[in-house]
């Protein structure tokens, strides 16, 4: 009997992290806990939480995924995971390492957004009290 694969497909909101269709098993952390995927598994919807996707392929590759929140779509053989943000490598310590350092990144341009939001909405309510006053 010939080996079935499934179509892992990962999507961003601007390209496609991912495409293969030689993935042999899947497990990925939910907001129900952690599932594995095989080929024959019934069809499911997930939502994802940030956490890590990990998937094997035909030649008994491990990669790791490091996933923001998004959901994952099993119909038969195809498994489409769409996020706002992910990271792939086969070695789990460097991608910890990479989204340490994505994460951090992203809490400092996070922390800028806020105070300038801060300014815009303080400058706003300024503006609106001159125009109210009697």
């Amino acid at each position: 009997m010939p080996e079935v694969y499934m179509h892992l497909k990962l999507l961003l909101p601007h390209h496609i992290l991912l495409d293969r269709q030689d993935v042999t098993h899947i497990e990925v952390e939910t907001y129900e806990g952690a599932y594995g995927f095989l080929p024959h598994r019934l069809d499911c919807v997930a939502p994802l939480p940030p956490g890590i996707l990990a998937f094997t392929t035909e030649k008994k590759d491990e990669v790791f995924v490091a996933l923001d929140e998004g959901v994952l779509v099993k119909t038969g053989a195809d498994v489409l995971v769409s996020v706002r943000n992910a990271m792939m490598d086969a070695d789990l310590e460097k991608l910890r390492d990479v989204v340490e350092k994505e994460f951090l990144a992203m809490d400092e341009q996070a922390l800028q957004v806020r105070r300038v939001m801060a300014k815009l909405e303080s400058s706003f309510l300024h503006r609106f009290a001159k125009i109210n006053k009697p």
